[in-house]
């Protein structure tokens, strides 16, 4: 029995009200962690900053990239600042801290990766993650994970034999499909300087010619261009008055992949065969497997100690005669072929490189176009293929 009847209960106290900075950090701290989780495992947004994915993919165009199609990657570097990448945004300080480098998995996806598929990868070697820094005193070997983000076409998947013979690609022998909108580099002879109006007829901009000026001492009356074009694009340069001639130019051919004295006459246009290596797959180790597959087995092949000395493979201190992958790889090319650094100059994707699949384009921003025609709203929603 309660004998203090005649007692006042206390009065519940009113929950504080937060304050107006409170309730702003709050939500903001909800919406910082919500899109982390949402970039990491569903969907991440990219923009295409190159012409190598032409006509597929503009420059210009805002894409979201599926995670969840090949399964995401769990962290590998954790102690990074949440919504950057390599550096935080404006500057150029490092955005991350790699003290602490995990091992790294990938979830389980409903798909992997096809030929054919446009896929977003982190490029590996560190030549292409310090593009245009010519200074290699200061090149960064950036974690796998915060390699600079590359999207190409998958032309050839782990365990194919891929050829280019005279620009056709040929995958197990078989012609590869070409993509709608695919583009060469041509040589342009034209009677005079082509002006706006008739560049823009052609279906170009600013990104897809270089006028070469009268270039020709045999013909310095003419002006010659190089185009990169379609095949429709190219018969109406071929239609037009004022164009002499549009043949396919072949530019400078800068080292191929794999940089071997056995593929030294190997080009971008002539090319191969090369096998593409799959897991589990065995090779001899000898000069010539050593010279194509060594450092790809020493770089990125999830080795804890690989090294080749002598002209000898290493593997844990010990001499190995044959060697069988560990991963998967996929060699990549841009749609926009002789405009596109790709596998023909860098080597295979590993599978652990992989970030996702293209999934969507959901805006997309001329820099060339006038006020009016600045965004092109034909391209909203456009699903990636």
């Amino acid at each position: 029995m309660n004998w203090k009847f005649w007692t006042k209960k206390e009065k519940e106290q009113p929950e504080k009200k937060k304050s107006a900075v409170r309730e702003w950090w709050d939500a903001i701290l909800f919406a910082v962690v919500a899109a982390t989780l949402i970039r990491w495992l569903i969907m991440e947004a990219y923009t295409i900053p190159t012409p190598s994915m032409e006509n597929s993919m503009l420059v210009g165009d805002f894409l979201f990239v599926s995670k969840f199609h090949y399964g995401t990657r769990t962290p590998r570097t954790p102690i990074q600042m949440p919504l950057t990448h390599q550096k935080i945004w404006f500057t150029e300080i490092p955005s991350y801290l790699d003290w602490i480098q995990l091992p790294s998995y990938r979830l389980p996806g409903f798909t992997h990766v096809k030929r054919n598929d446009v896929v977003v990868f982190n490029v590996p070697r560190i030549e292409e993650n310090n593009y245009g820094n010519y200074n290699k005193n200061t090149w960064v070997d950036y974690p796998v994970d915060l390699k600079t983000n590359y999207i190409k076409r998958c032309v050839a998947a782990a365990g194919d034999v891929l050829e280019i013979r005279n620009r056709q690609i040929l995958v197990n022998g078989t012609p590869f499909e070409k993509p709608e909108g695919l583009r060469y580099q041509y040589l342009v002879e034209s009677t005079d300087d082509i002006n706006v109006r008739n560049i823009e007829k052609l279906g170009l901009d600013g990104d897809d010619y270089t006028n070469q000026g009268r270039s020709n001492p045999e013909k310095p009356n003419m002006v010659y261009y190089t185009m990169y074009l379609t095949e429709a694009q190219k018969e109406l340069a071929k239609s037009q008055p004022y164009i002499k001639s549009v043949e396919l130019y072949d530019s400078f051919e800068a080292p191929r992949f794999p940089f071997s004295k056995y593929t030294a006459t190997w080009t971008g246009n002539d090319y191969g065969p090369l096998t593409i290596p799959q897991e589990g797959m065995t090779i001899a180790i000898n000069d010539s497997t050593l010279s194509i597959y060594g450092t790809t087995i020493v770089n990125y092949d999830l080795n804890k100690s690989a090294e080749i000395k002598d002209g000898k493979l290493i593997i844990n201190d010990k001499e190995v005669s044959a060697y069988t992958f560990n991963q998967n790889y996929y060699f990549m090319m841009g749609d926009n072929r002789d405009n596109s650094l790709d596998s023909r100059y860098w080597g295979f994707v590993p599978e652990d490189h992989v970030v996702g699949k293209g999934f969507f384009i959901w805006l997309s921003i001329d820099k060339y176009g006038s006020f009016l025609d600045k965004i092109r709203w034909s391209r909203f929603f456009k699903p990636v293929k």
